[in-house]
């Protein structure tokens, strides 16, 4: 049940964040788009792009998770006073996750400064990548583009961290690049049903809130209560 909770958070981060992965994304989808030559197929053609694409993204997410959870597996062996620290952040975080997906603040941006100095050195190599002329071009432009500083991303993996096992963290980041996937795909079927309903301010309100009871939920002063 409580892994069922942790994966549905999992893709309702990044579900109701997509339209901050837009953001961050858009640009580099866009040129996926104007690098696929247009006419019979084009349309086919472009999803795949943007499939191969997506793949190497989430997959540097799930890269990113089996790493930082290594890390939280390790304190939480330890019963170290970090990994309570951490804890408490990682809920804090959630909680400061669902008052920017309700649209009520956008405290996240802080947390993206910090990935600065790691993109600088990723993405001269990115540039060499682009125009995108293959799907391996395409697959490892977005295996790059995984490691874009971003507070949504950043607060996921903290959040993330503190699973059970690190191949459950790779996992809850594998859902939250699964729901990402919406709003990114924006010339596919899936986008074009559910786009209302991610703009929705209504949704979007109600599931920050929820997020924000969980993220309140899981701190662990809060357990020690309801045990």
């Amino acid at each position: 049940m409580e892994n069922t909770l942790e994966l549905s958070t999992a893709f309702i981060i990044g579900l109701l964040g997509g339209t901050h992965c837009i953001g961050m994304c858009g640009g580099i989808t866009g040129a996926l788009s104007m690098a696929i030559p247009t006419g019979e197929g084009y349309q086919k053609r472009l999803i795949t792009t943007l499939l191969f694409y997506n793949t190497g993204r989430i997959f540097s997410y799930s890269l990113a998770g089996f790493i930082v959870g290594s890390f939280g597996w390790l304190l939480a062996e330890q019963g170290s006073f970090v990994f309570f620290a951490l804890r408490n952040i990682a809920a804090v975080l959630l909680v400061l996750m669902g008052i920017y997906i309700a649209g009520w603040g956008n405290g996240l941006v802080i947390i993206e400064k910090t990935g600065g100095h790691l993109w600088k050195r990723i993405q001269p190599l990115s540039k060499k990548l682009l125009p995108v002329k293959s799907l391996k071009n395409a697959l490892l432009l977005g295996t790059l583009w995984g490691w874009l500083p971003c507070g949504l991303v950043y607060s996921t993996l903290v959040w993330s961290s503190m699973a059970s096992s690190p191949l459950t963290s790779a996992i809850l980041m594998v859902a939250f690049g699964l729901g990402t996937l919406p709003a990114i795909m924006t010339t596919g079927l899936l986008a074009e049903r559910t786009s209302w309903l991610i703009k929705s301010t209504g949704f979007r309100s109600v599931s920050g809130v929820l997020l924000i009871t969980y993220g309140v939920w899981t701190l662990p002063y809060v357990q020690s209560l309801a045990a």
